[in-house]
């Protein structure tokens, strides 16, 4: 049996109650037919970033980035709620989704909040690469959350076959690329090649991210349309979700 460890990650900020299962995912409206889906392109929204390479000048980057995404998501899913930022203490390095104490900088989301560690890696960087990426991920899981598909991606089954299971987490973890992508392009980032984005780790051991082709193909589905409706991985063949 494979637990869905992460799921108050990225589906915390949602209520759903309800039941799925089958390879391909059949009888979750809230995954294959999610009213998300139906969204406009997301807004272009003015987002000039500027990280630096001090503590203030990044926790002013990070905090400015997710005031962008709000304001790029708010049309998109009803009744939206808009999500702070809260920076952990230099010395506090557990991770609230896994236990895990975590030496380097990460962001995840907290109950209904995005939390951020900041460590050298992220402040002394000259590039914004793995910090934009990170808070960009994180914040795919806001997406997930407040539109019921987090929750609704938990409340599959948790004894269906081991081959079931994987895909079923693979499809999750492939559409939060692909909203990365949607919410990349709403914000005006150029990106050129995804390889380095899909390159950058979790600050936890995933194993569901799915092919790099594939990874590749939904990210660059999200940025090429602007969309939230191409992100329907809960549809999409076996072949495209590997």
């Amino acid at each position: 049996m494979i637990i869905r460890i992460l799921a108050g990650t990225a589906a915390g900020l949602a209520l759903f109650a309800g039941a799925a299962h089958a390879e391909p995912v059949k009888g979750a409206p809230e995954l294959t037919n999610n009213a998300l889906y139906k969204a406009a392109k997301l807004p272009k929204v003015s987002c000039k970033l500027d990280k630096g390479t001090n503590k203030a000048s990044t926790r002013k980057y990070i905090t400015k980035l997710v005031g962008c995404l709000n304001s790029a998501w708010k049309p998109a899913i009803k009744g939206f709620k808009p999500v702070k930022v809260v920076f952990k203490e230099a010395d506090d390095k557990q991770s609230c989704s896994t236990g895990m104490d975590v030496s380097q900088s990460f962001s995840e989301i907290c109950a209904t909040t995005i939390s951020v560690r900041l460590a050298d890696d992220w402040i002394k960087a000259k590039s914004d690469l793995k910090v934009f990426t990170s808070i960009n991920g994180t914040w795919s899981g806001v997406v997930t959350g407040q539109s019921g598909i987090g929750q609704a991606w938990w409340a599959l089954e948790n004894d269906a076959s081991e081959s079931a299971m994987n895909e079923q987490n693979r499809r999750y973890y492939l559409q939060l690329d692909c909203f990365a992508g949607v919410s990349a392009k709403s914000l005006g980032r150029v990106v050129k090649d995804w390889k380095p984005v899909i390159k950058i780790p979790d600050f936890w051991p995933n194993r569901f991210h799915g092919k790099p082709a594939n990874r590749l193909s939904w990210i660059g589905k999200g940025y090429g349309s602007g969309r939230p409706g191409s992100c329907n991985t809960w549809t999409a063949s076996s072949s495209k979700v590997a």
